[in-house]
């Protein structure tokens, strides 16, 4: 039994309207009938061209848009798949065609940057003819459960971001299959590889920091993050390039929070509060300023903070974080170029012998509010 909602006026088959703020619904008519494809089942072309009376090839013709209807047969037809919910099957057409046209995308749910990135993946995937399929990964979700769920997609090829798998098992799933590594340092000949120069990011941050007067400047790591060993190597460097080597300091962080929480307590306890902290990102930042604006510290009068991703949460004006900005857009738009390249490219090419590309974006500093000369100078 089919059950169709109607909007009064129009054509949009929403059961409420957005109205003052609040949720009211609209009136709306039942209308139950019972057809020959009211089990609960998917409309085929078939069931199209029956309810038309003209044949599956002709609906077939319609649906692909291509010529050999007439207007007004088309146009009934067109009408009796929007009544019927008649929705085209992508599985069948790759096991016509042979190709799917998917580019499977794997990202990490904590990480606000690859929300970022993933607008421009989809940004650089439809004009070129592909759709992407996403699977994500968790605190109960695997990298490895995520990917096999993409092959399982059969997608064509694979965009990982940030993946903090090892290298060996990449390189093997790079041998079945093209692989695109979004924000991560990899040496391979069998991946392409897109991502941000991370110390020198982290370096124009401490530069950032040491022109306004500040020497006491610690850095909050990443821990294992995909990046963190170049923010390290970055950040010492700097601080040794401006003879700072004595106030060097790392402290153990993390992607989230509740890790930048945990590590700006531990700076709060010491006797000395430092005057500039790095972040590994701009998720991390904010723990960072809330911990220390729930302390009483004055955000930039007395700590300077920095993030990096430049992420849509630092833009936001309640926050208005200074952070080292990766260019999420021109990234995505690679990557998505160059696993493309690769499936143009493998059919002459075994995929081990195609070559990786490293692609390295500079990164930019965006200055905004949490950063700022010393007003209270804190003892030494």
């Amino acid at each position: 039994m089919d059950v169709k909602i109607l909007e009064r006026a129009g054509s949009i088959a929403l059961p409420f309207r957005r109205q003052a703020s609040t949720w009211r619904p609209q009136r709306i008519w039942a209308i139950v009938s019972e057809t020959p494809h009211s089990k609960s089942r998917r409309v085929t072309l078939a069931d199209v061209a029956r309810e038309v009376g003209v044949s599956t090839a002709l609906v077939s013709i319609v649906m692909r848009g291509v010529p050999g209807a007439s207007p007004a047969t088309r146009d009934r037809i067109q009408q009796a798949a929007n009544d019927l919910g008649y929705v085209p099957d992508s599985r069948a057409r790759v096991l016509r065609q042979g190709r799917s046209q998917l580019l499977g995308v794997m990202f990490d749910v904590q990480h606000p940057f690859h929300a970022d990135l993933l607008e421009g993946i989809y940004a650089a995937a439809e004009p070129a003819g592909y759709d992407v399929v996403l699977s994500a990964v968790a605190a109960t979700r695997s990298e490895e459960r995520a990917v096999n769920t993409l092959l399982a997609d059969r997608c064509e090829a694979l965009i990982l971001l940030g993946p903090k798998a090892p290298k060996r098992w990449l390189a093997t799933l790079a041998a079945r299959i093209p692989v695109v590594v979004v924000a991560r340092t990899l040496k391979d000949p069998a991946i392409d590889v897109v991502r941000t120069a991370d110390a020198e990011g982290i370096q124009l941050a401490v530069d950032h920091l040491v022109g306004l007067g500040h020497t006491r400047i610690t850095h909050i790591d990443g821990g294992d993050a995909p990046g963190a060993t170049q923010r390290r190597r970055g950040y010492r460097s700097a601080m040794h390039r401006h003879g700072l080597d004595a106030h060097v300091q790392i402290v153990p962080g993390g992607l989230a929070e509740d890790s930048a929480a945990r590590a700006t307590n531990t700076l709060l306890a010491q006797k000395t509060l430092p005057t500039g902290i790095l972040a590994f990102n701009d998720r991390c930042a904010t723990g960072v300023l809330d911990i220390l604006l729930r302390a009483g510290v004055a955000i930039p009068g007395q700590v300077s903070v920095v993030g990096f991703d430049d992420s849509h949460l630092a833009g936001f004006s309640h926050i208005n974080l200074t952070t080292v900005r990766q260019d999420a857009s021109v990234m995505a738009e690679l990557a998505v170029d160059r696993a493309i390249q690769r499936l143009t490219h493998q059919a002459d090419t075994p995929l081990s012998d195609a070559g990786g590309h490293q692609v390295v974006i500079p990164p930019t500093l965006v200055i905004r509010g949490t950063t700022g000369p010393i007003a209270h100078v804190l003892p030494t």
